[in-house]
């Protein structure tokens, strides 16, 4: 980027919280890795807090959204699910706010970045289904939720030729940290998969249909692979296309 060049306002979803902790009131939460990968791709994030109503106005103030991870889930309801597994955890304030960006945000054809639990709201918003846990529906699965620290890889993935995924970073498979309990289950009528962990759990979603739409279920913000740089790149090339 060149010190002409106006930054692309890149719109964050906060996380949430209840008293305690930070404050004895209700707080927000942005780790602040998510900040400093969309500055240093050249873009300049901006907090959305969670009020459906005015997702219309957010949207129309930023040239692209991020869709961040957090410790809770997208209610099953939303993808048809009969019954809601014991380890499911709402933010309901929180998941209306973020579907109403996501979907105004595909409708407007502005870049989209889902991130953990970004990615699985992203594909609800696409038509998809979740895993509700994974170790209850997938055989001898990988620990998703990882033991060791999330700066360090957790598992591999590989990267399916031919997909955005692919083109952005350039490689067969990346090492990622993993942080997640549910999976993509089924991305979607138009969306595809991307990425596979080794135990066959869905590791990315995409749909071409729109300018720039893709879902990733690790947290690229921390660049523990070298195409997780490449994703937030792509993101602001994708403003700016």
């Amino acid at each position: 980027m060149t010190n002409f060049e106006k930054r692309p306002i890149i719109g964050v979803t906060l996380d949430s919280e209840q008293p305690g902790g930070y404050s004895k009131y209700p707080w927000y939460a942005l780790r602040q890795n998510y900040a400093d990968a969309i500055i240093a791709a050249g873009g300049l994030p901006i907090a959305l807090p969670h009020d459906a109503a005015l997702a219309g106005d957010y949207l129309g103030s930023i040239d692209a959204l991020v869709v961040t991870g957090g410790a809770f889930d997208v209610d099953p309801a939303l993808y048809g699910a009969g019954e809601r597994h014991a380890t499911v955890s709402l933010k309901e304030g929180r998941t209306a706010a973020e579907l109403a960006l996501t979907v105004g945000a595909l409708e407007r054809n502005l870049p989209v970045l889902g991130i953990c639990g970004g990615q699985q709201l992203l594909a609800v918003a696409l038509g998809g289904t979740l895993i509700q846990h994974i170790p209850d529906s997938v055989a001898d699965a990988l620990e998703h939720e990882q033991p060791n620290p999330r700066h360090e890889p957790g598992h591999p993935i590989a990267v399916v030729p031919g997909t955005l995924l692919h083109r952005i970073v350039g490689a067969a498979e990346m090492r990622v940290n993993s942080a997640h309990h549910q999976a993509v289950a089924d991305p979607g009528p138009r969306a595809v998969v991307n990425a596979t962990a080794p135990d066959t759990v869905i590791e990315g979603v995409e749909d071409t249909g729109y300018r720039f739409c893709l879902g990733v279920p690790w947290h690229p913000e921390f660049f523990i692979d070298p195409g997780d740089r490449r994703i937030f790149d792509a993101l602001i090339a994708a403003c700016r296309a």
